[in-house]
């Protein structure tokens, strides 16, 4: 505050306040609808990110159980694993495809599982029918 030459103390009108006050009114929900925003695509992604690893998963495990038995998964299968503390529903769908003995293996993760067609993740793999282990010749090692 300062003095004017007639010697009152000037301050901020009533009309000066309210002009602050609306703009601090309109400002700060904006603010904040931001922020929600910034944190709902945080969740968002740290979802989308899990959902990925456990898709990955669920195709090592599709993988070492081919290798086990020398099959192919062939149809459909569907589950659900626990990964950070959260259920996650899992649902894989095996195709062949127009290339002899190779079939399309489409693994979806979502978190509800009612919805299989509301997923957060699809990987998409391919596997030969023709699965052949290595065999190791046994020998006299030493």
């Amino acid at each position: 505050m300062t003095r004017s030459c007639n010697g009152r103390d000037r301050g901020f009108t009533l009309v000066e306040v309210m002009v602050a006050l609306a703009i601090v009114a309109i400002a700060l929900p904006a603010l904040m609808f931001g922020l929600y925003q910034q944190l709902d695509a945080t969740a968002y992604l740290r979802d989308k990110s899990q959902a990925q690893t456990v898709a990955l998963n669920k195709l090592e495990e599709v993988r070492i159980f081919s290798k086990a038995t020398g099959n192919v998964l062939r149809g459909r299968e569907s589950g659900a694993t626990e990964l950070g503390d959260r259920q996650w529903y899992w649902w894989i769908e095996s195709t062949p495809t127009q290339a002899p003995q190779f079939y399309r293996l489409a693994i979806s993760v979502g978190l509800d599982e009612e919805t299989p067609d509301n997923t957060l993740h699809t990987l998409v793999a391919f596997f030969h029918a023709d699965l052949q282990t290595d065999q190791v010749e046994g020998g006299s090692g030493g």
